[in-house]
């Protein structure tokens, strides 16, 4: 079983960046998967991209270039880096975990993300 408690969300203008953590209970963190998503109001849920247990990672295209993510599994911690923001970011970013070959069961409860000037 895992855990997970986003945060580093908030208010940041156009352009701006910002960084969000997504930390991890459970002794076994470094054989999930973890992927974070997004969701902005009255819209579908969406990937953002997510990153392997040994640190391959995948971007969509909506966020490709202007994301990192990376984990540190010692510290039970992935880091969501983005970057150039733009109003349509807005949104509330998730991040959920998962075993190989596993649907996404365990997520947090969001943090929000604001972007305006």
């Amino acid at each position: 079983q895992v855990q997970l408690v986003e945060s580093g969300g908030g208010l940041v203008q156009p352009g701006g960046s910002l960084r969000l953590s997504c930390a991890a209970s459970g002794r076994t963190f470094g054989d999930y998967r973890v992927a974070w998503f997004r969701q902005a109001p009255e819209k579908e849920r969406e990937y953002v991209g997510w990153i392997t247990w040994n640190g391959v990672t995948y971007y969509t295209d909506a966020m490709k270039g202007r994301v990192t993510i990376s984990r540190d599994n010692a510290r039970n911690t992935v880091l969501l880096q983005m970057s150039s923001l733009k109003p349509e970011d807005t949104a509330v970013y998730y991040c959920a975990a998962a075993l190989p070959g596993s649907d996404w069961n365990y997520w947090g409860q969001g943090t929000q993300v604001t972007v305006s000037s």
